[in-house]
């Protein structure tokens, strides 16, 4: 329980942060900053555990200031590619 709590609140850090870093709009509520915030910890630690090991596995990031710092550039990613996917398929 406490595990889900964690990534409750780092979603809605990183996401929310992300949203503030990211020029545009973005739109969406808080159930959406939150699913951003976690596919951005997913995706930053995976890049992160490439970069520092040179291997790639499916990490996450942790509820700390690295994880979250981590987790903001991941989430900020997710965003550019979620535009970039929406912006191809109006086409």
């Amino acid at each position: 329980m406490i595990n889900i709590i964690a990534w409750l609140i780092l979603g809605l850090l990183a996401g929310a942060l992300a949203k503030a870093i990211y020029p545009g709009d973005q739109g969406g509520g808080i159930v959406s900053t939150i699913i951003l915030g976690i596919i951005g910890a997913c995706i930053g630690g995976t890049l992160f555990t490439l970069l520092r090991t040179g291997t790639l596995q499916f990490t996450a990031a942790t509820l700390s200031i690295p994880g979250l710092l981590v987790a903001i550039l991941g989430a900020v990613i997710a965003i550019y590619l979620w535009t970039l996917f929406q912006r191809s398929s109006r086409a």
